[in-house]
């Protein structure tokens, strides 16, 4: 048995075309997304990804405002950035590109941000409307991760996830996500982390195993089931003298082993890491038409 690997690039592209034909709608209203990422010092990781969401953000339509500021930045003037584009009829999307220097508090920064804007999904209110199970704006790569196993008609429901990793961006969303009674969720959750006993066999246990724990290669062919759906989270840069560019892209999963057991796959590059922009961009679209609803 070899695994389905599973093509973020091509589920991407086809919840762009759907928002595509969303955005023209809003665009017959006189409303115009807008998404505007504030970009504060010279991470060069930083600087990619806010490219990135630019240029996604003009080939379907959405007005995209990056905000450059230096890394001494004083945490009142980073504030006043907010609040401005908390007012602002044409932004409805705000996003503070993490990591922020160390002089300025990451949570005083994200508790600013207008919920209704909040398209990282990061704001506590969010976060606890998602965990109570109502409508709000999910946090991207977790609602991408659901979104990719929708695509492969891979239903949670009664089956036994295993996350590895607990990080408040990925790992906990995701388990709430899974944990609702609705659609796409229904599932067993359990968390790995540092301080788990007996990984492996905890690992084995997956029906659906996430991994999003930031070390390459780490969950070997020994860690999985025959059959396991394997969700592959990692983007780790290793040295390769053979590549171009001096490194390669790795998850956290040994791809090659690993895919001789699952029945589906993610691969890295090309399957998680496509789908966060991709709902980013859904929900600055969500937020858009939102406002358009109050402008009847």
């Amino acid at each position: 048995m070899e695994a389905v690997i599973i093509d973020g690039k091509k589920v991407a592209d086809e919840i762009r075309a759907e928002l595509t034909v969303r955005i023209a709608a809003l665009k017959e209203r006189s409303v115009t997304p807008g998404l505007a990422a504030v970009l504060v010092g010279d991470d060069p990781a930083s600087q990619i990804y806010v490219r990135s969401k630019a240029r996604a953000c003009e080939k379907i339509g959405v007005h995209s405002e990056v905000i450059r500021k230096p890394a001494d930045i004083t945490q009142d003037e980073l504030m006043s950035i907010v609040r401005e584009l908390n007012g602002r009829d044409d932004t409805d999307g705000i996003l503070v590109q993490l990591p922020l220097p160390d002089h300025i508090d990451e949570m005083t920064v994200t508790l600013l941000i207008d919920p209704a804007k909040d398209v990282d999904g990061f704001h506590p209110y969010n976060v606890g409307m998602m965990l109570l199970g109502h409508p709000t704006l999910l946090s991207c790569t977790p609602h991408g991760i659901i979104e990719l196993m929708r695509s492969y008609n891979i239903d949670p429901a009664g089956k036994e996830v295993v996350i590895l990793g607990r990080s408040n961006i990925v790992g906990k969303p995701l388990g709430v996500m899974l944990l609702q009674k609705a659609e796409m969720a229904n599932a067993t959750v359990t968390f790995c982390h540092s301080r788990t006993t007996d990984l492996k066999s905890v690992c084995r246990r997956a029906d659906i195993l996430v991994a999003a724990i930031g070390q390459p290669e780490f969950v070997t062919a020994d860690m999985v089931k025959d059959g396991v759906v394997i969700i592959d989270v990692g983007q780790n840069r290793i040295e390769d003298e053979t590549a171009q560019k001096g490194y390669r892209l790795v998850g956290d999963v040994d791809f090659e082993a690993c895919r001789k057991k699952a029945s589906y796959i993610t691969p890295v590059p090309g399957g998680v890491g496509k789908m966060t922009i991709a709902m980013l961009l859904s929900n600055t679209v969500l937020s858009a038409e939102r406002r358009a609803g109050h402008l009847r």
